[in-house]
């Protein structure tokens, strides 16, 4: 075997956004290692970037799933900047810049270097690619080196929400804007496993908020299905997963019931993916 197929990755598994929805990969990606289809390759964007660095790191499921549950709260978004407010209202006088941000962030990265410490993506046991965007040209950029914790809040910095983050002098901000699903990302494997998830658009329309979620939910949707077409021609399972009921992007306490959701249709879905998988050799699966 020549080097490139050597370092060729068999299995990618493809992570993308949806809040806590994507704790369901951890389900999933446990499912997959115990039927001897253990991914060699983990891609995420935001949510996904999180969930992915547990599972590149070896946690099992459940050991992702209670990593997860300390991490990802909802108080993570309620620490406000109340200069913010002055920011938007008096701009020149305050002093709007590229790193506004509703919310402090140091909540997070308190908590985001507290689960991967130092840990630096090349000593992962599992293959990383995080994928952020440059706030600077808008582009994709897929993060391999450096520390997990940097590349993981760079993917999950929600513009508005939360600062960007510079990585190597670039402005990095959420993966979802440029990549919601990266399968791009992932396209030198020979099959790929992703969970993406479509964004709920607002029952109704009656503050200025639900509007622009309106408009962008239905833009990164879009973006998402376009991604999935233009991979159509790959070895690619996608799953689409039915969560029962709508679920809040922060909403911590239905993590473990996500968790069972992705698991469930993993098992579920395992003839359909040893099908996919069939003709590939051992070398990146599980004994």
């Amino acid at each position: 075997m020549n080097n490139q197929a050597a370092n060729t990755p068999q299995l990618a598994l493809v992570l993308g956004s949806g809040g806590v929805r994507s704790i369901a990969a951890l389900g999933i990606a446990d499912v997959l290692t115990r039927a001897g289809f253990k991914p060699d390759l983990v891609v995420g964007c935001s949510s996904g970037a999180l969930f992915g660095a547990c599972i590149a790191k070896g946690w099992s499921g459940e050991e992702g799933l209670a990593a997860a549950t300390r991490l990802w709260s909802a108080d993570l978004t309620q620490k406000k900047r109340w200069r913010a407010y002055f920011e938007l209202v008096a701009p020149k006088l305050w002093g709007f810049g590229s790193d506004f941000a509703l919310r402090d962030a140091a909540l997070i990265r308190a908590r985001v270097e507290r689960a991967f410490g130092s840990t630096q993506m090349a000593d992962l046991p599992t293959a990383l690619r995080v994928v952020a965007t440059d706030a600077a040209t808008g582009r994709s950029v897929v993060l391999t080196r450096g520390r997990v914790a940097d590349a993981v809040r760079a993917s999950m910095a929600l513009p508005f929400m939360f600062p960007s983050v510079e990585i190597d002098g670039r402005r990095l901000t959420d993966g979802v804007i440029s990549d919601p699903l990266p399968v791009s990302a992932a396209q030198d494997a020979r099959a790929i496993v992703t969970v993406g998830f479509r964004g709920s658009l607002p029952r109704r329309i009656d503050r200025a908020s639900r509007l622009v979620a309106q408009v962008t939910t239905t833009m990164i949707n879009n973006l998402q299905e376009a991604r999935v077409r233009a991979m159509s021609g790959a070895s690619m399972f996608h799953f689409e997963l039915d969560i029962d009921r709508r679920t809040g992007l922060w909403e911590t306490s239905a993590m473990p019931r996500i968790f069972d959701i992705g698991r469930l249709a993993a098992e579920e879905q395992l003839p359909a993916i040893r099908r996919l998988l069939g003709d590939l050799p051992p070398t990146g699966l599980a004994a």
